[in-house]
């Protein structure tokens, strides 16, 4: 069904279920950690779950490798070193692999983060969100606004030239001003990296259940629009909907997303996506949810530790617009047949309709979302949704 001429970059996410407290505003697959953990135990799962993934993925290269969670800095440098030399002796990594841990300032012995660079950890990801109590309160966050910045400046003197700060915007009864602090808290730590996000109220959380004040939609416009500016002026550029970086600091595993590149996922409750040039297929996969259970199947080798999925070409056409139209500068044209393995005349129908609307510049050679098309984003990826095809 799909014809590739050679396979998109691979990557591998790992997934950590467990952190102290379960966010109000967070649908990832988390658990509250009841008890001690037992980090040998899951280092051991998840290189018995990477295992039998290897043969859909024989020989191919892993350009990044992102630890994710939940809260992987839960876990002590020992297990993440554990961890990482397995990985290397079933993977063959690239050179210059980029290996990603998030960190939340709340649950980590800043110490750790040395052990975690001398472990092969180069970029850390810390989740800060905000630097105001009352906001901090509001998201149910468990540090304050010196640990955050005590954490960024620890991963600068364990020798960390690479981390992100995550960021939120929009937050309860958040003002314009108490944005604007927030951002220029992040700014004076100087991170090569920045992830600056609008809270959303996703099924499934506290929030959804109990939906706090937000602020109305041309507020939440106002403080984006002026972050972007002001990031522009610090000297970050914006790269995707919510990444902005410093030169040459681009998350390479959040682009291999974007671009739709191929990722596997290990770990309870982990997705993947793998393209199998033989067999002319796309398959999506997703372990097994529950921390106890997960264990239990990886133990016993149990076949029900994934599903899968084939994607239609549909399928395909929505899900690479869905992730490569959030690109500001858009993508090559010729990368949609390059990671999809069909023709541009898949979404044609799509293109022309968004480029009529002034939502994308599209020519021989790239394919780019206007000002408009990034404000009216959700419209746009309407457009190439199955059923409007």
């Amino acid at each position: 069904m799909f014809q590739f001429s050679a396979l998109p970059p691979l990557s591998l996410y790992v997934h950590f279920p467990w952190c102290v407290r379960k966010c109000p505003y967070c649908d990832f697959n988390s658990h509250e950690a009841k008890s001690t953990l037992d980090e040998n135990a899951y280092v051991d799962a998840l290189l018995a779950d990477l295992e039998q993934d290897l043969p859909a993925v024989w020989g191919r290269p892993v350009i990044s490798i992102f630890f994710g969670g939940g809260t992987p800095s839960l876990f002590g440098a020992e297990a993440i070193d554990r961890l990482l030399s397995g990985l290397r002796a079933r993977l063959p990594l690239v050179p210059e692999v980029e290996i990603t841990l998030e960190a939340n300032p709340g649950t980590v012995e800043y110490g750790r983060f040395a052990e975690y660079r001398a472990a092969g950890v180069n970029r850390l990801s810390i989740g800060v969100q905000s630097f105001q109590p009352h906001l901090l309160e509001a998201l149910g966050r468990i540090h304050s606004a010196g640990e955050a910045r005590n954490a960024a400046e620890a991963a600068r003197e364990a020798g960390f030239q690479d981390f992100n700060l995550d960021l939120m915007f929009a937050l309860p009864e958040q003002t314009l001003q108490e944005a604007g602090d927030d951002l220029e808290a992040a700014l004076a730590l100087e991170p090569t990296h920045l992830s600056y996000y609008q809270l959303t109220i996703e099924p499934n959380t506290l929030f959804h259940r109990r939906p706090p004040r937000l602020p109305e939609e041309d507020l939440a416009w106002a403080m984006q629009e002026r972050a972007q500016a002001r990031l522009a002026e610090a000297g970050y550029a914006q790269y995707e909907v919510s990444a902005y970086a410093r030169p040459g600091r681009r998350s390479r595993h959040n682009l291999n997303y974007w671009r739709f590149g191929d990722y596997l996922g290990i770990g309870a409750g982990a997705h993947g996506k793998i393209s199998d040039a033989r067999e002319g297929r796309i398959v999506r996969t997703a372990k097994t949810r529950h921390p106890q259970t997960y264990l239990q199947k990886v133990g016993s080798g149990d076949p029900g530790l994934v599903t899968t999925r084939d994607l239609s070409r549909e399928d395909v056409g929505f899900e690479f617009m869905l992730n490569a139209l959030r690109l500001t500068g858009g993508f090559a044209s010729s990368l949609f047949a390059e990671h999809t393995g069909l023709p541009i005349l898949q979404v044609e129908a799509g293109l022309r309709e968004a480029e009529a609307r002034g939502w994308i510049e599209w020519d021989l050679h790239s394919i780019r979302p206007t000002e408009q098309g990034r404000r009216f984003l959700n419209d746009l990826l309407e457009l190439f949704l199955p059923e409007a095809a």
